[in-house]
């Protein structure tokens, strides 16, 4: 006897381990699109704050930390930007669509993002969503909180990326962008 075509029920065995397996490989898939967060024990390592000697120090900081901990830093400059949203409701459910585009196209995505057949940089997308995102809350007259936020964000990635030391940090040249004259060379 077959039963195709029947529906099964939550009382059924089969329906609860598929929906355990479901939140499983959700997660996993969440562990798995955070892969580019840094810890961020590493990223507020006391030991490794100290003001650079001097100008040239400080850009070639701020420029590889931006590179290692860009995840870290969106989340921060996002949740700055929460905060200072929570008492415009219309601005809210802007943000909160927005941060749903944010964990599809850029957080949570385990494959480039390739688009008429043209592979979109990580980079570009982090930029088209931070500009969409900026231009969509302007769009609900919240000019002032966006802006404030907006500097607020910056100034703690730019303070942070100069006096957080980079001699500790494994970087690898794909992910920071970085690549060396060799490397470029070749």
């Amino acid at each position: 006897m077959t039963q195709y075509g029947t529906i099964p029920t939550s009382s059924s065995p089969e329906a609860g381990s598929s929906s355990k397996e479901y939140i499983i490989r959700a997660k996993g898939k969440i562990k798995e699109g955070l892969g580019n967060l840094r810890p961020w024990s590493i990223m507020f390592n006391f030991r490794s704050l100290s003001l650079p000697p001097n100008l040239a120090e400080a850009l070639k900081r701020l420029r590889t930390n931006i590179g290692f901990f860009r995840m870290n830093y969106s989340i921060i400059v996002l949740i700055i930007m929460f905060f200072s949203l929570l008492w415009n409701p219309i601005s809210m459910i802007v943000f909160i669509v927005m941060m749903a585009a944010w964990l599809f196209l850029y957080f949570l995505r385990d494959e480039p993002l390739v688009i008429y057949g043209h592979l979109i940089d990580d980079l570009v997308v982090l930029c088209v969503l931070g500009i969409l995102t900026i231009v969509f809350l302007l769009l609900t007259k919240v000019t002032l909180n966006v802006v404030v936020s907006l500097v607020i964000g910056v100034v703690f990635v730019a303070v942070h990326g100069v006096i957080r030391k980079t001699d500790d940090l494994f970087l690898d040249e794909e992910s920071t962008g970085l690549m060396t004259p060799a490397a470029a060379a070749s």
